[in-house]
């Protein structure tokens, strides 16, 4: 039996169409990184293609490494030349051989968001920007967008001509770009933007990738950008043999950048183009599918497909309506706690919210009920300041012109050096030029420095050595002489004892990252570099930090959600104004609506066997409490596909916070019209309960439940009750007007 005998109808054209542009239309859960794998298979085994001339892109190391392994499983011997990577990866792999070519050096920097914001401060300084006005990250934004455009600093300049806002913008860009290459550094955007410059202006290294590359494969093609399709676009010009595959209904990421006229053009841009749709779904119930299928038929910027499954129907969506935020925090808590219970394990389940700040509250009942999370999307391991630290001397070893990292570990752990000596360093190196560690090698042309002149020699002294153990040595001796030779560690125990361990816990673990990095490299037959691990450290995403094998429960935004799958999802806080989103909603723009819509789509498809969709009729924002309509987005899904639980209101529709506080004037002020006094109530503790621990009631609100604990108080009982729906409660007995269960 043949591998491809395992695909579908589909699939199987998907795989056996190999010569000229291909759009794979693959509907969530579909299969296709299957496809993608066992089009190389056959490109290889069948066409008799060299792997060396594969190329493979996809967006997160995650996805990149699932494939590399499933390809290595697939073909075996010779996978190893076939280029399996991330937009970002193979960049990288370009601009290291051929980046000179530019004027930087090729064992250039590449700046994180952390370093990013420290430039931008830096050049706001420089070009006399009132940074109360321009928020740096508001300029970082606007270059990051102009960059994914392909739009120079001097384009720029010319564009903003009669904007004084976007002149200012145009000054600091140009600036910004000017201490990027000072420093021999780039930054994310860059390694696509210097890339295609690269091809455009040097037709030897061209030629060279376009004939390296003769069948190149893009997955998650929906979520390109400009640059990304110009890159693309260039490695493909020769031969045409292109396959990408996307599903337009997934395009989520247009405030990074992605154009999803990419997908939806792509018969335009590359013509005789052929589509095949992937529509059958391996993942999700039938239900799940048909809920997905309803919501996202409302767009109008789409292709036309509809998930189907061979699966059975399953539970009906469960949808959940609560009073308050932390009604529906505590619920989704005690729903996971009862069904770990009943013998499910914790990362089954994921809770999936459209905003970060949602992460509270559930954090909050998660603890108090023990229940294991992980937060995806939260502190990054390498933005810990020990770590920072630590990769800042490996990138002033590696690269002597990165100013940042340098100024950073000039006096970490701390050597004597001040700022005033600092900005004599600075100054002088700006004076005449040069880099900041190049100055401090020079200290004898630098004015007023005598003072603290031997301080910094002896910091030159250091780095030299470590250089010369850089090029001798292994990159684990070589960090563990850092940290040895610097006192680092002795410095985090003398500053504050109880978070050190915390923080030297997390040294050992930069240790083993490099142990693995080098064991890992030499599986690969490759000499592990000091510039190899700083690049692969740069270019680490937060999803990859997902442990598939740990126990617990995962709380992260939608957006990080996409290419993940759980068996039961909860979808919380769906509320017009919140998802969607109050500035969507206000906007009045269709398309962000229809954004909005695939993000919605996107989290329903990432259920396998249940969904749960909560929201709450007030919620706190920044203080305020609001009142929220129930999300646009459920009443699209049929009433059929439900189980509305007995927490659910009959009418969906909640009054608007403006509506609410008029209704609650309007009340004042026919209350004081008439000379009326507000009605008074008054707790009547009763002489006994007609129940006790352990028996069933029943609340007209949150149904069915057991008595857990009864406290006798001075003016009521107060009594908590298990809701087999609503979870734990506590309330007054003369307020609940429980009743038992005969």
């Amino acid at each position: 039996m043949s591998i491809y005998d395992t695909l579908n109808k589909e699939q199987r054209e998907a795989v056996f169409h190999t010569d000229g542009p291909l759009l794979i239309l693959a509907g969530a859960g579909s299969g296709k990184t299957r496809v993608l794998t066992h089009r190389i298979a056959y490109l290889i085994e069948e066409k008799g293609v060299n792997p060396w001339n594969i190329l493979a892109i996809t967006f997160t190391n995650k996805a990149a490494g699932e494939m590399r392994e499933r390809v290595d499983q697939l073909v075996g011997f010779g996978s190893e030349s076939i280029w399996v990577s991330t937009f970002h990866s193979s960049c990288v792999r370009i601009l290291r051989r051929y980046i000179d070519r530019l004027g930087y050096e090729n064992n250039f920097t590449i700046y994180d968001g952390d370093d990013q914001k420290i430039l931008m401060r830096d050049v706001c300084k420089m070009a006399a920007i009132d940074t109360k006005v321009y928020k740096e990250r508001s300029l970082l934004a606007a270059i990051s967008s102009a960059k994914d455009e392909m739009i120079s600093p001097e384009e720029y300049e010319l564009n903003a001509a009669g904007d004084f806002g976007k002149q200012k913008t145009a000054k600091v860009y140009r600036e910004y770009e000017k201490q990027l290459r000072a420093n021999n550094a780039l930054d994310f955007d860059d390694l696509l933007v210097k890339t295609v410059q690269l091809l455009q202006t040097q037709p030897d290294v061209l030629e060279y990738y376009q004939q390296r590359f003769r069948y190149i494969m893009v997955d998650e093609y929906q979520d390109t950008n400009t640059v990304q399709f110009k890159f693309v676009s260039l490695l493909a010009g020769k031969y045409k043999n292109l396959c990408v595959v996307g599903d337009d209904d997934q395009s989520i990421y247009k405030f990074r950048g992605a154009n999803i006229k990419n997908i939806l053009n792509f018969e335009k841009e590359f013509q005789d183009a052929k589509v095949i749709k992937l529509e059958q779904n391996y993942r999700s119930t039938g239900n799940i599918l048909s809920a997905a299928n309803a919501v996202i038929s409302n767009n109008v910027g789409r292709k036309a497909k509809s998930l189907w499954t061979e699966n059975k129907e399953g539970e009906k969506i469960q949808l959940r309506q609560f009073d308050t935020a932390y009604d529906e925090a505590e619920f989704i808590a005690e729903d996971i706690r009862k069904n770990v219970g009943a013998g499910a394990v914790y990362n089954d389940n994921a809770v999936l919210y459209r905003t970060n700040a949602q992460s509270r509250l559930l954090e909050e009942r998660f603890v108090s009920s023990n229940i294991p999370y992980k937060i995806v999307g939260g502190v990054n391991f390498y933005a810990r300041r020990e770590i920072k630290d630590l990769l800042a001397y490996l990138k002033t070893i590696d690269n002597g012109q990165d100013d940042l990292a340098v100024r950073r570990i000039i006096n970490v752990p701390k050597r004597g050096i001040g700022l005033t000596t600092i900005n004599r360093v600075q100054e002088s190196a700006a004076k005449r030029e040069i880099g900041f560690y190049d100055a401090l090698r020079g200290l004898d042309l630098i004015p007023n420095i005598a003072r603290g002149a031997a301080k910094l020699e002896s910091f030159v002294a250091l780095i030299e050595y470590f250089k010369g153990v850089a090029r001798t040595e292994s990159l684990s001796d070589l960090i563990k002489e850092i940290i040895e030779k610097t006192g680092y560690v002795e410095e985090l125990e003398t500053e504050d004892k109880e978070d050190a361990q915390a923080r030297i816990e997390n040294i050992d673990e930069l240790i083993s990252k490099i142990a693995a990095y080098e064991e890992n490299s030499q599986d690969r037959d490759e000499k592990p570099t000091l510039s190899g691990f700083l690049e692969e450290v740069a270019l680490v995403a937060d999803i990859d930090s997902l442990d598939e094998n740990q126990d617990y429960v995962v709380l992260m935004t939608l957006h990080s959600a996409k290419g993940l799958e759980f068996p039961h999802v909860y979808l919380a806080g769906m509320e017009d104004g919140l998802f969607p989103s109050y500035m969507t909603v206000t906007s009045d723009d269709p398309e962000e609506m229809e954004e909005e819509r695939r993000l919605c789509y996107v989290g329903i498809t990432r259920a396998k066997k249940e969904l749960t969709v909560s929201c709450a009729r007030k919620r706190m924002v920044r203080g305020e409490t609001h009142y929220n309509k129930t999300s646009r987005f459920l009443k699209e899904i049929p009433e059929e596909l439900m189980e509305t639980g007995k927490t659910f209101r009959e009418d969906l529709e909640i009054p608007t916070q403006n509506a609410y506080f008029q209704a609650k004037q309007a009340f004042k002020t026919k209350a004081f019209s008439t000379g009326k006094t507000a009605q008074q109530f008054t707790v009547t503790k009763g002489k006994k309960l007609d129940y006790t621990v352990g028996d069933r009631v029943r609340h007209i609100k949150f149904g069915e439940g057991t008595v857990e604990a009864i406290t006798e108080g001075g003016r009521d009982y107060e009594v908590t009750v298990q809701f087999d729906k609503a979870g734990v409660k506590k309330m007054f007995a003369s307020f609940a007007k429980l009743q038992k269960i005969k």
